[in-house]
Parts: C-alpha cells; sequence; structure tokens
C-alpha cells in the first residue's frame, strides 16, 4: 500500500515517463487528438460499439437474441458497479496523481487541474473495460474490438500524464472482474426481464427484430390454376 501512495515501484513510474515523454516529441495537433480521445472519443466509440453490437444480436432467433441483449444490458450496468466501487477504493488507497508526485511531466488536455482526485485506479480504463468485456461475452469479435479500444484508452491516460500504468491496469482488472464475477447473477436477474420485454407488442423490437411480412399479390393469389383452365 505504501507503494502506491509515495509513486508505485520503479517500473510502474519508469513506464510513466517512458509513455508520457513521447509527447514532447509529438505535434502539438496530436497532443490534442489523444486528449480528446482519452476522454470523449474513445469512451463514445465503445458506446456506439454497444448500440452496433446490440444491431447485429437483434437478428438472432428469439432465445439467442433475448440472452444476447440481456448480456448487452449488463455491460453498462456492471461498468457503473465498477464504477462505483472505485469510489471507496481510490479513497482506501489514496494515490495521488502522477504529477503532484514526479517532476518534469507534460501534463496534456488539462487533465491536471487541481483538485482532479487520487489516481488509483482510472476510472476511464475501468469503464473501457467493462463495456469491452460486457460485448465480448455476446460477440467475440466485436468484443475484441473492445477491449482494443480499452487498451487504447489505458495508454491514453498515461500519455497524458494523469495516470501510472498501474493504475490502469488495476482499472482494467476492475471492470473484468466485477463483469465475469458477477455475471451469473446479473444474467439469472435480468433473463426474465427481457423475455418478457420480448413478448411485449409494444417493446419486444428492443430485444429481436420484427420480420417482415411479404404480402402475396392479390392479383396472383386470385389467378386460377391451369389445372382449372385445363378443366
Amino acid at each position: 500500500m505504501a507503494g502506491l501512495t509515495t509513486g508505485g515501484p520503479n517500473v510502474d513510474v519508469s513506464l510513466l515517463y517512458g509513455i508520457n515523454s513521447l509527447s514532447r516529441h509529438a505535434p502539438g495537433w496530436f497532443d490534442r487528438a489523444v486528449a480528446f480521445a482519452g476522454s470523449y472519443g474513445l469512451p463514445l466509440a465503445m458506446v456506439l460499439l454497444v448500440l452496433w453490437c446490440w444491431r447485429g444480436a437483434r437478428r438472432q432467433d428469439e432465445a439467442a437474441a433475448a440472452e444476447s441483449f440481456a448480456a448487452l444490458v449488463w455491460a453498462p450496468l456492471a461498468a457503473a458497479v465498477a464504477l462505483l466501487v472505485n469510489v471507496p477504493l481510490r479513497g482506501f488507497v489514496a494515490r495521488p496523481r502522477p504529477f503532484l508526485q514526479h517532476d518534469g511531466l507534460e501534463v496534456l488536455g488539462g487533465a491536471g487541474a487541481p483538485g482532479s482526485g487520487f489516481s488509483f485506479v482510472s476510472d476511464h480504463a475501468t469503464l473501457g473495460m467493462a463495456l469491452g468485456v460486457g460485448v465480448f461475452l455476446v460477440n467475440r469479435r466485436l468484443g475484441l474490438v473492445g477491449i482494443g479500444l480499452a487498451l487504447a484508452e489505458g495508454l491514453c491516460r498515461v500519455y497524458l500524464g494523469v495516470h501510472y500504468p498501474t493504475d490502469v491496469i488495476g482499472g482494467f482488472a476492475l471492470g473484468t472482474a466485477v463483469v465475469l464475477l458477477l455475471a451469473p447473477l446479473a444474467m439469472a436477474a435480468l433473463a426474465p426481464v427481457v423475455r418478457a420485454v420480448a413478448r411485449s407488442p409494444r417493446f419486444g423490437g428492443l430485444v429481436r427484430a420484427r420480420e417482415r411480412v411479404v404480402a402475396r399479390p392479390v392479383e396472383l393469389a386470385q389467378r386460377p390454376a391451369e389445372s382449372d383452365l385445363a378443366a
């Protein structure tokens, strides 16, 4: 615990300086792009990925669509639970931000303002990995994309100088643990609700796409068969 409070192990600090120092050789527009991606862009991409996964899940058969929808509902709920767990965890560890402990860091994107809170663990990394793993439970291909976005999010936070690498790794572990460990209980609670929604005439389309019924042209339906004409 003392290692976290005083700035972490040397490898942690060395990685922090190594990644953050890249900003000194990057153009200003790149730093601004990383700051935007780390704060807003990548979290928004994760939300869009969840919606895209939901779009594909609605095309499955009824049972599979209901299970996928329940898992997709659990993904943001798990992220919220993980963020709530992080509130007392941050206060217990009470690790200062790296720019408060170490000189020479480039703090980008205005993230180093006073009162920015403790460092361990990263909320952004926790949120990103929880959503990525949640999507992976539904669609492995899209889930791998989501996990990749979460990894990029964590790298951005270290590049910006606002988190140690171990802050990010802790966030990844926390988000993954909440999703996987509580998934059986969450699915048991969500599955009946989702099945009820799927049977609802008004809201069933949220779970499974409505099948399009192609009406048969009246003139073809009423056209007599050749055997009838022959008779």
